[in-house]
């Protein structure tokens, strides 16, 4: 059953997402300043690699905010344009409210907001959950930084691209090779069998790109090289 809050009830559930979230993270807001508090939480969960998409609208960092937020590998940033929506959510908690990430309005707005837990009210959650993924499919990828971009080096498009050669990828279950696309991992017959359940978070024992020994799954076929290095070329499920 969803829950109404306040001002203080939506700054404790919005730390309490954060604070439990142990596969995914997403956080939906036009403003991108982020205070103190909230980087402390999205640092300890970086150290932890949990995939972290922060989708926002309006660019308000300041210089050494864009930095420590590019230095963060796990991070994921996404501009939307025309974003007013305020969303954070976990694999099992969702906030839906008028609060903005950026510390004035935590401090000194009078907010409400909506929380959901998704074994109390699901199908309340998957709609949540399933816009939030709307809007991150419309939002267009970047990573964040004011420091001069440079021309990559000959060396670095060769290790970029050098996967990409051949076209070919691994089933992520038995290492077959098959077409490389991080959108469809598995051979024909392992598709099969794992198309019996569905589980988007079910572990493998195969990279997708490299083939080598991973914890891999249909939500994360690629081991964290192998994503870093091809994010901007392949297309990755959200």
């Amino acid at each position: 059953m969803a829950k109404f809050l306040d001002t203080t009830g939506i700054s404790y559930h919005l730390e309490t997402i954060i604070k439990n979230s142990t596969k995914r993270l997403v956080l939906i807001s036009p403003f991108l300043k982020i205070n103190d508090r909230i980087k402390d939480l999205l640092e300890d969960k970086d150290r932890l690699k949990i995939d972290i998409r922060v989708v926002y609208g309006k660019n308000e960092l300041k210089p050494e905010e864009s930095n420590w937020l590019n230095s963060k590998n796990s991070i994921r940033t996404s501009f939307c344009k025309n974003l007013h929506a305020k969303c954070y959510l976990n694999s099992n908690e969702a906030l839906v409210t008028s609060m903005n990430l950026y510390e004035f309005s935590q401090n000194n707005n009078n907010e409400m907001g909506i929380y959901v837990k998704k074994d109390e009210d699901e199908s309340l959650y998957n709609d949540i959950h399933e816009e939030a993924n709307r809007l991150i499919r419309i939002s267009e990828e970047v990573k964040i930084s004011i420091e001069m971009i440079k021309e990559p080096t000959n060396t670095e498009i060769s290790e970029e691209l050098v996967v990409l050669d051949g076209e070919s990828g691994h089933c992520i279950r038995c290492d077959e090779s098959i077409e490389l696309n991080p959108l469809a991992p598995y051979c024909k017959e392992c598709y099969r069998t794992w198309n019996k359940y569905q589980d988007e978070e079910y572990l493998e024992e195969f990279c997708h790109i490299c083939g080598k020994d991973h914890d891999s799954s249909m939500l994360k076929p690629t081991c964290y090289s192998c994503y870093k290095k091809n994010k901007n070329v392949l297309e990755f499920n959200l």
